[in-house]
């Protein structure tokens, strides 16, 4: 298996304009209040996530010398820019809805404030690190496995598709930025244990609040099923186990994970064209 960034990975954002259906419907996966929702909730969580991301890389391109990373952080910051533009769109549709966004927001970026005035540079890089191997493997799930949004929203299904596609792309940018710059396991485990307990636990806020509001909060059915869709035998989440544990094993690189061939195939879909490496 590869344990490095493959040659010639070229990585370059995408202007898409998905033109989301306004209103949006309430329930547009599959009539299902809590899919909708687990989706939603993510992201809300984007916009502000992602600036963090392009910050903590940003913190250190000028350290960069290899031409080729450069290149792909530049990359990176791109896809991350649009990949936020579009969310924060989507954002808006959902307080159209009458979900309380803000206050959503306003949590994530007074965490966000908080770990850039009191963690270092190096820390918040890790953290990056470590969220973009999360958002990495939820995005090959998806494009393995499209049964994880059929039924949905053709325009929402394609949004999620194009984000999974680009995540895949740049999903070991600032992990080889960490690399070149500090390289410590240590921090980076840490880093991934902190950054996957705050990420469940907002986006299970994010699914609740959004529950509660559509009256759907204590229907005991809508759990029972939505939680058997992420953590049942053939679960959205628990697929995703063995990869997420990845991560902590010694020498790890996220092209170990080696999905080059569902990346070439999802990119005909976007892209229009078989794309080279």
């Amino acid at each position: 298996m590869t344990s490095t960034t493959p040659e010639g990975l070229v990585i370059r954002p995408r202007h898409m304009d998905f033109d989301l259906p306004n209103p949006l419907p309430r329930h547009w996966h599959s009539g299902n209040a809590f899919k909708t929702h687990l989706f939603d909730a993510m992201s809300v969580l984007f916009p502000d996530g992602e600036r963090f991301f392009i910050d903590s890389v940003r913190n250190f391109r000028e350290e960069i010398t290899d031409p080729v990373l450069k290149e792909q952080i530049r990359g990176f910051i791109g896809q991350e820019g649009h990949h936020s533009r579009e969310h924060l769109e989507y954002s808006n549709r959902l307080r159209d809805l009458g979900y309380d966004i803000g206050r959503i927001e306003r949590r994530a970026q007074a965490r966000i404030r908080y770990t850039q005035k009191k963690f270092s540079k190096r820390r918040q890089l890790a953290a990056t690190a470590a969220l973009e191997h999360i958002t990495a493997i939820m995005a090959d799930g998806l494009l393995k496995n499209p049964e994880h949004i059929a039924g949905a929203h053709p325009t929402l299904a394609r949004l999620w598709r194009w984000h999974a596609l680009e995540e895949t792309e740049h999903k070991a940018v600032a992990f080889d930025v960490y690399n070149q710059v500090c390289g410590s396991r240590t921090l980076l485990r840490r880093a991934m244990i902190m950054g996957t307990f705050f990420f469940m636990l907002d986006t299970h806020r994010g699914l609740i609040h959004m529950l509660k509001r559509d009256g759907l909060l204590w229907n005991w059915r809508v759990w029972r099923d939505g939680l058997s869709w992420m953590w049942g035998k053939n679960g959205m989440f628990r697929q995703l186990i063995p990869a997420y544990m990845d991560f902590f094993k010694k020498g790890f690189h996220p092209w170990q994970h080696d999905n080059l061939e569902l990346l070439h195939k999802t990119r005909e879909e976007f892209d229009g064209v078989p794309a080279a490496a």
